[in-house]
């Protein structure tokens, strides 16, 4: 045995000779202040639960995090709060402890019932405007609806104002229970999404010029998530051609409290033409008449009416040796919510010849959101066109080798 370990094997030798456990538990049951043996038991199960049997709101463990996410019952909001309120003892959210809070509480309060009578007082304007007659006024009836329209926005601002500092309307935003009917959580989803989502969106449609090759202009004013079944594709990922030969599922997510009837293109504009030297566009999809509204934002393309359909869907396709294809995904909202005639439509529409520019214009279409995934050729590809009765299948696209002029060339015969 080494010299410096000799004391403490001594000591170690010494203290199993002594029964100090018992000793020192009967001593300190005189003076002791913690949980009896019953609460104790409580805790230790408690404890036990929490790792063998971990909640989405009250987890806070990166490795139970994963537990759940590999379950199907991803935590809810942030690890913070979680672990916040795994560690108040079940208290109520408004009724916690904290002097700061409480005080902080009371003047949210006393500023909601300022915007509460502010909210009656618009209230009370708009309807006795609503049944004054429009001839005391010189700009007439016109007059009368823009002051209308004014005063509704004022109020739509007014309840947002309401409910923006109330903590209870955070927290259940941030749990993604936010009804979309208030304006307060379509504010808050809105101010969200163009702090990320709509600049990552911005950024795919400009860098891979689905502006302005496809539609001329897009200002993203909704919010469009593409799914393959159970597959999440992201803005211009690229998608396997046996998984994107059925119709794709899409959640359209509106801002704004008016129901929108829309129109869904998705377009390919990058279909080599060998004869011209360049790219024909064509339309793997196109369906009007879509109602959208925030509550209803899932738009499955498998499941639309004929009465919708203008063009079937058929599956995006890229034949070997092309460069991989763009299938733009755009959203147009009809003007005035106007229906559009579907007999018109198809006579109108050349699938293998589309222009997203003249239907745009034809129907009088104003595109409201844009986004896209892109395909290549793989191993599944071959089998897919066969399946959908598109040629090209069994060949390859070369790029015709173009001559150069005499006097760019390296080392033409007259310079030897």
């Amino acid at each position: 045995m080494a010299p410096a370990r000799a004391p403490s094997a001594q000591l170690l030798r010494s203290l199993k000779g002594l029964n100090l456990h018992n000793s020192t538990i009967n001593g300190a049951k005189a003076f002791s202040t913690t949980c009896n043996h019953g609460e104790q038991a409580q805790a230790e199960a408690s404890r036990e639960s929490f790792y063998k049997n971990p909640k989405p709101e009250t987890v806070f463990v990166p490795r139970l995090e994963k537990k759940l996410v590999a379950a199907g019952t991803p935590p809810v909001g942030s690890r913070r709060r979680r672990m916040a309120l795994a560690q108040s003892q079940g208290v109520p959210f408004d009724q916690l402890p904290f002097q700061c809070f409480q005080e902080a509480r009371k003047v949210l309060i006393e500023d909601r019932q300022e915007k509460v009578k502010q909210i009656e007082t618009i209230r009370a304007r708009i309807a006795r405007l609503q049944e004054a007659d429009p001839n005391i006024h010189r700009g007439g009836e016109a007059y009368k609806q823009k002051r209308l329209d004014s005063m509704r926005r004022e109020l739509e601002h007014l309840k947002i104002l309401a409910d923006i500092n109330d903590p209870n309307v955070k927290r259940r935003f941030e749990d993604g229970k936010g009804d979309m009917n208030k304006p307060i959580y379509r504010f808050l989803a809105d101010r969200k999404w163009r702090e990320y989502r709509r600049k990552i969106l911005v950024q795919r449609i400009t860098q891979m010029k689905v502006v302005p090759d496809v539609t001329p202009h897009c200002d993203p004013t909704v919010d469009i998530k593409i799914n393959f079944g159970r597959n999440n594709v992201q803005s211009g990922d690229f998608v396997d051609s046996a998984v994107s030969e059925r119709p794709c599922q899409l959640t359209i997510q509106t801002f704004e409290k008016e129901p929108k009837l829309i129109t869904v293109a998705i377009v390919d504009p990058d279909v080599p033409n060998l004869q011209k030297d360049s790219f024909d566009s064509r339309c793997h999809f196109l369906a009007t008449n879509i109602e959208l509204t925030p509550t209803t934002p899932q738009v499955d393309l498998a499941t639309l009416t004929e009465s919708q359909i203008v063009v079937p869907w058929l599956p995006p396709t890229a034949q070997k040796g092309s460069p991989y294809h763009r299938l733009a995904i755009v959203v147009c909202q009809q003007k005035n919510n106007v229906p559009i005639d579907i007999a018109v439509a198809k006579k109108n529409i050349n699938q293998h010849d589309f222009r997203m520019r003249t239907t745009m214009t034809k129907h009088m279409l104003h595109p409201i959101g844009a986004t896209l995934f892109r395909t290549k050729w793989d191993d599944n590809m071959a089998e897919v066109m066969k399946r959908a009765g598109i040629e090209g299948a069994d060949m390859e696209l070369k790029r015709i080798k173009v001559e150069p002029l005499p006097y760019k060339r390296r080392n033409p015969s007259t310079f030897r």
